[in-house]
């Protein structure tokens, strides 16, 4: 350590808001350059090159060959599939002293796609995985918590070539599983949930979640029957359409000041209506204007139950690759037929709005809504009846006790942090660039892919994030910079060069040594052991006039003595059990 380029901090940076954050910069793995941006120091280097470790061999052990490409890219491939304009203001672009467009990096399945193009002509030649492992760029508007959330960052992505599906879906299982191998390597625990694809296409999706209370993602689970999803992929159970014989015709009311949900409940408890109202008894209608890539702005109304808020992630799932905005002043200033606050969809229709609403808006189903005047509202609209919707959204938020969508009990929401990600993309992309080989019968056939991500430095983070503690960082051996921390908490001479001995012998052995030969106290020595988290610490320190040097396993806190004769081999055999 007297050598090692390391400084230790006793503070926490002021910006830093998780666990992992702080403690990467403390303990001097990382430190920041800019806004999303860290450099990589020794010991944080040498644990990130040990996540690559497993993710490496787990990759070649289902067959992957390893390539790697450019982060510097042409537009032309992103053009093809028009994620040149999807991606919108999230990539970095550049342009090159010819005028040429270029951007960073985001993913890379043209240049997978293109490349088993160029070189693979016959169904012969399949089924070829192939994977990188490569530095990533995405212009964050927002990026925060250190290495989990920047804008540079390095990720595994693999891509498997099938001629038919039943090839895909064995190259998607085998993936499934090497995840689980690699997660359980590294000893983060997570949970398996199915997602939606986003811009990435394809259909079965599944997110490998880091369970973290700093997660930026929602998931659910029916702890019933192990079901998982991602909330923007959860399907809402509808109900069943309801008979409208019988029901009373809609009216009309004044409603003065009820411009809210809140409000207007209020009101509709002080008229007689039968029974007391409740905000899952309206009808909330909101306004938005939506633009697919290259389009123009169009409105669309989005109706959910009074009790319910939209979920922005459910929403731009739902709406993607379309962007969306909420309408503004001037927006309802345009089209005066919305009244702000008393919107219903009788204007809706009338006006050629698209109108979208909640699953659980069916036939039968009675509503108070807005009337589209103001201070006005309709009770006892009748979906089916009284009026229609375009289809369904599925935008509504989903909350703790809604019925599971396998039907076995109720939801309970956690948070998550992203460390994988696996598609079935189909044939999205060797469509879009006319993958073409020849097929046994001589006729051409289209390869089918498969997408896999895994967030590699983004993994340094959430180990981090799991195995911590109020004294430091404590990581499992699978990962950490090194096996084991000697620390000479001893000023004799005979100590120091006992613990010199012994960190040389237990190198011969195979442990990575981290030697604390500093000049400090043993107090900041047993600080920064502590801090920098190496699974074991040996004390040469008082004991060592005795015959003995103390094991202290880091995440326990357990410690024993050893004798200093033979000891070399006592510890190499403690930590390899």
């Amino acid at each position: 350590m007297s050598e090692l380029f390391l400084r230790t901090l006793r503070d926490d940076p002021a910006d830093a808001e998780v666990p992992s954050h702080k403690l990467l910069i403390r303990a001097g793995y990382v430190r920041p350059v800019g806004p999303g941006l860290y450099s990589w120091l020794p010991l944080g280097l040498r644990v990130l090159r040990n996540v690559e470790r497993v993710v490496r061999d787990e990759m070649n052990a289902i067959g992957g060959q390893e390539i790697l490409f450019p982060a510097l890219l042409p537009r032309g491939p992103y053009e093809t599939t028009n994620r040149w304009t999807e991606y919108g203001d999230g990539v970095f672009r550049l342009k090159d002293r010819r005028d040429n467009d270029y951007l960073l990096g985001p993913t890379h399945e043209e240049m997978f796609a293109l490349t088993v193009r160029g070189e693979y002509s016959s169904y012969k030649d399949f089924p070829v995985l192939l994977y990188q492992i490569q530095t990533k760029y995405r212009d964050e508007a927002r990026p925060r918590a250190g290495i989990l959330r920047g804008r540079e960052f390095v990720m595994k992505d693999s891509y498997s070539f099938d001629v038919d599906d039943d090839g895909l879906r064995a190259a998607y299982r085998r993936h499934r599983d090497a995840y689980q191998r690699i997660f359980d390597t590294l000893g983060v625990r997570y949970v398996i949930v199915s997602a939606v694809s986003g811009a990435m296409g394809g259909s079965a999706s599944e997110e490998f979640l880091a369970e973290s209370e700093v997660g930026e993602d929602t998931f659910v689970r029916c702890l019933e029957s192990g079901y998982a999803a991602n909330v923007e992929a959860v399907v809402t159970s509808a109900p069943a359409a309801l008979p409208v014989d019988g029901l009373a015709e809609a009216k009309v009311y004044d409603t003065p000041d009820t411009p809210t949900i809140a409000t207007l409940v209020d009101w509709a408890n002080t008229v007689d209506l039968g029974r007391e109202i409740t905000a899952a008894d309206t009808l909330k209608n909101i306004l938005l204007k939506t633009r697919k890539p290259g389009g123009e702005w169009e409105l669309l109304a989005v109706g959910v139950p009074g009790d319910r808020d939209v979920d922005e992630k459910r929403l731009g799932a739902a709406l993607d690759p379309a962007e969306y905005a909420l309408l503004d002043d001037a927006d309802f200033a345009r089209n005066p037929f919305l009244v702000k606050g008393y919107v219903g969809p009788k204007a809706l229709r009338d006006n050629g709005v698209r109108y979208l609403v909640d699953p659980r808006i069916v036939a039968g189903t009675s509503w108070i809504t807005g009337a589209d005047a103001p201070n006005k509202h309709v009770v006892g609209l009748v979906m089916g009846r009284d009026f229609t919707a375009d289809g369904t959204i599925e935008a509504a938020g989903v909350r703790d006790g809604d019925p599971s969508p396998d039907g076995a009990g109720p939801l309970v929401s956690a948070r998550g942090i992203e460390i994988g990600h696996i598609f079935q993309l189909g044939r999205k992309y060797t469509d879009a660039f006319t993958v073409d080989v020849l097929g046994e019968d001589g006729k051409p056939i289209r390869p089918t892919m498969g997408s896999y991500g895994i967030g590699v430095s983004r993994l340094v983070a959430v180990i981090a994030e799991q195995h911590h503690d109020d004294l430091g960082l404590s990581w499992p051996s699978s990962v950490s910079p090194f096996d084991a921390h000697v620390v000479i908490a001893n000023k004799d001479e005979a100590a120091r060069a006992g613990a010199g001995e012994l960190a040389a012998e237990l190198d011969r052995l195979g442990i990575e040594v981290l030697l604390d030969d500093r000049k400090a106290s043993p107090g900041v020595k047993f600080k920064d052991a502590e801090l920098l988290g190496m699974p074991w610490i040996v004390v040469v320190g008082r004991g060592w006039a005795d015959g003995v040097v103390e094991l202290r396993n880091r995440r326990s806190g357990e410690a024993r003595e050893i004798a200093v004769d033979g000891a070399a081999a006592k510890i190499a055999a403690a930590l390899a059990s």
